[in-house]
């Protein structure tokens, strides 16, 4: 009993553990509110795309020594931007606009890296991300980042559900389809950039796709969904962490298979929607009978 106290507390005696568990569970929780939507849209690539999108920024950004993470978000949100407005082109469905952009994007990041004759550990923390180094700003920063997210999100998330949805039944109703695209990669893009320093570049996506993921085998409604994939994100970022320190492990790559323990056991163990409750049902059981409303 003592050693778990101990396993639990010690690394809360680390200033700079305890930054890192703040800025953790922060973009776990919302990476699973904003996730949630890019899930229902089924739109897991655009995550992908935006992550590596924001790499010529960032290049950019470490040429004329500037603010990375900046450099990261202005390279981003103007893919995103540019991929809301390609995309309204029905003639080319989302994903083949998004490989675009993404491909281009990310052939523009390294080309300008090859005229560094160095690569320095301020690009690597970017592509793998470094949590433990953040300073009390940061997480300041991505908690104040984190709640406007969020509250966006509450705001608008009905109408996100319904373009989700059906996209022509929701223009017919008068929805402004185009903000809402535009409004929906903004967050994306926002939540990406602000998780980057966690987790970096190239698992960023795992952090938003995962928990919501793992909440979509859990339940049906859609509050549910997003409290279930938010509590997963922080848990599972934290738990990470955890794991990170006690084994001397890289703290990214942690948290995100952390995450994906989560999913496969909810994959196999889920109530209704789990490989052994679909191996367990009789195929041709009858359906329950139910009387009232």
């Amino acid at each position: 009993m003592n050693a778990l106290i101990a396993f639990l507390t010690d690394p809360w005696q680390l200033p700079f553990m305890q930054r890192a568990f703040a800025v953790a569970a922060v973009i776990g929780a919302v990476c699973g509110v904003v996730g949630v939507y890019v899930v229902l849209r089924g739109m897991a690539f655009i995550g992908d795309a935006v992550a590596h999108s924001a790499f010529p920024g960032v290049a950019l950004a470490y040429a004329f020594q500037g603010n990375l993470l900046l450099g990261g978000a202005a390279a981003g949100i103007t893919t995103a931007v540019l991929i809301a407005f390609v995309s309204q082109n029905r003639r080319l469905k989302e994903d083949t606009v998004i490989g675009v952009f993404f491909a281009f994007a990310f052939g523009l990041g390294i080309v300008l890296v090859s005229t560094r004759d160095s690569w320095t550990t301020d690009l690597s923390s970017f592509l793998f991300g470094q949590v433990l180094a953040v300073s009390a700003a940061d997480v300041w920063t991505v908690a104040v980042i984190g709640a406007v997210l969020v509250l966006v999100v509450l705001a608008i998330g009905k109408e996100l559900v319904a373009v989700s949805l059906d996209r022509e039944t929701a223009r017919a109703a008068g929805l402004p389809v185009f903000r809402l695209d535009l409004t929906l990669y903004v967050l994306v893009t926002t939540t990406i950039v602000m998780s980057l320093e966690a987790v970096g570049n190239i698992l960023v996506l795992a952090l938003l796709i995962t928990p919501a993921a793992t909440a979509r085998m859990l339940t049906e409604r859609l509050w549910a969904m997003t409290l279930l994939a938010s509590a997963i994100g922080c848990l599972g970022s934290t738990a990470g962490l955890y794991v990170s320190y006690a084994y001397d492990l890289a703290a990214g790559g942690s948290v995100v298979v952390v995450l994906t323990g989560f999913f496969v056991l909810t994959w196999l163990l889920a109530p209704r929607h789990g490989l052994l409750a679909k191996i367990v049902r009789r195929p041709d059981a009858a359906p329950p009978v139910t009387t009232g409303p």
